[in-house]
Order: C-alpha cells, then sequence, then structure tokens
C-alpha cells in the first residue's frame, strides 16, 4: 500500500489524515511539501490523525519530525491522534512519544492547540 493523505480546515487548525505506510522519504514528499508551503504561508498549527497510517519506519519518523520541527520553528505545533498501537509503539520505542503531542482524538487534539497549553 502507498501513502496518501486528505487535509481539511477546522477552527484555523489544518488537520492532516494520513493513510497507507511511509517506507521511503519520496512517498511522502508532496506531503512535506505541503506542509512546508502552509508554514511559510502562516499557517503552523497541524493536527496528524495517524488511524490510517498503517506502517512507517525510520523514514516515517524522519518525516514526522521534520514537519514538527518547521511548525516549531515557526510559532507553530503539531499534535498527533488516533494512533494505531504500531504506530504508538514506534514513538515509544524511539522516543518520540516524548516530543510529539499524542492524543486519542481529533476533538481532544483541537483542544490542546486552541488552548495553546
Amino acid at each position: 500500500m502507498t501513502f496518501s493523505y486528505t487535509t481539511t480546515q477546522q477552527q484555523g487548525l489544518t488537520i492532516f489524515n494520513l493513510m497507507g505506510e511511509i517506507i521511503d522519504k519520496s512517498q511522502a514528499a508532496e506531503f512535506v511539501e505541503h506542509t512546508n508551503n502552509l508554514v511559510t504561508s502562516g499557517k503552523n498549527r497541524f493536527i496528524l490523525e495517524l488511524s490510517g497510517l498503517r506502517y512507517m519506519n525510520s523514514s516515517g519518523l524522519n518525516v514526522l519530525v521534520n514537519v514538527l520541527t518547521k511548525a516549531r520553528n515557526a510559532g507553530g505545533e503539531v499534535v498527533v491522534c488516533n494512533l494505531s498501537a504500531k504506530v504508538r509503539d514506534l514513538l515509544v520505542i524511539t522516543k518520540l512519544d516524548t516530543i510529539f503531542h499524542i492524543l486519542p482524538t481529533v476533538e481532544e487534539a483541537i483542544k490542546k492547540l486552541k488552548s495553546g497549553k
């Protein structure tokens, strides 16, 4: 299965629904470019909804860290939500669960970003 994503705007936030798998950085090049363009235009608060992301390896982690770094450097934030067990385990093993804000639902992610805490 390949990687794909959809984007929606809600309450001034950009929600990305990631689907498939990220096993090569080139698979997510369009996604990374999209987030970079948003950050450049002043939109830097993202929710990454990962329920459809079945698998990722270190390349996928690199993509997520890239998006997080760009957003934070621009004064924004990224929240990930709805993680599968495999993706959650990967974030825990790599200790990236201490870097990302991880929440169970999109609604909670919206609250987190709207509160700024």
